[in-house]
């Protein structure tokens, strides 16, 4: 079988930064998982994939476009110094983490002022070109119960994820 549109696949895969540091990796015997065509994986990582069979092994770069994007400044904000823990000593790269009214919403400090604190709200692999590793362990067709985990983002105000809040 060839994955396609609502296809479960199953990938050994690991994850580089132009660096050459490895940032990410499926475990032995713990592959990645999840239904194509559903938004749970980068397009980037779903369009090399595309038409392929178990036993398919590549090595690929995906820009940022088609990765986590490119870093969006209204993504970048100043908070009240109070809003944060008072009892933790603030360092610019500490990453927290605040209740949405949809979902958890991470974030990376980048400054610490006196009385105010910068943040930025952009996925920590914005701006970064991605070089993959993989092999395609499995595809089948995926179960209903699948299809619709795949489409459970969370999210109340989109389908599936589409994104769009």
């Amino acid at each position: 079988m060839k994955i396609g549109d609502k296809t479960f696949v199953a990938i050994d895969y690991s994850l580089k930064l132009d660096s050459g540091e490895e940032i990410d990796k499926s475990e032995p015997g713990n592959p990645l998982a999840f239904v194509y065509s559903t938004g749970q994986v980068i397009p980037g990582l779903e369009k090399e994939l595309s038409g392929q069979e178990a036993g398919f092994e590549t090595e690929f770069t995906v820009e940022a476009n088609d990765g986590y994007g490119k870093p969006r400044p209204e993504l970048i904000r100043d908070i009240p110094r109070d809003r944060l823990p008072a009892e933790v000593e603030l360092k610019p790269g500490m990453a927290f983490q605040s209740e949405g009214p949809e979902s958890a919403v991470p974030f990376i400090i980048r400054e610490v002022g006196d009385d105010s604190v910068s943040i930025d709200m952009n996925h920590p692999l914005c701006g970064e070109r991605l070089h993959f590793k993989v092999k395609v362990l499995e595809v089948r067709k995926a179960t209903e119960e699948e299809i619709t985990a795949a489409a459970d983002c969370g999210h109340e105000c989109c389908d599936g994820c589409e994104e769009s809040c």
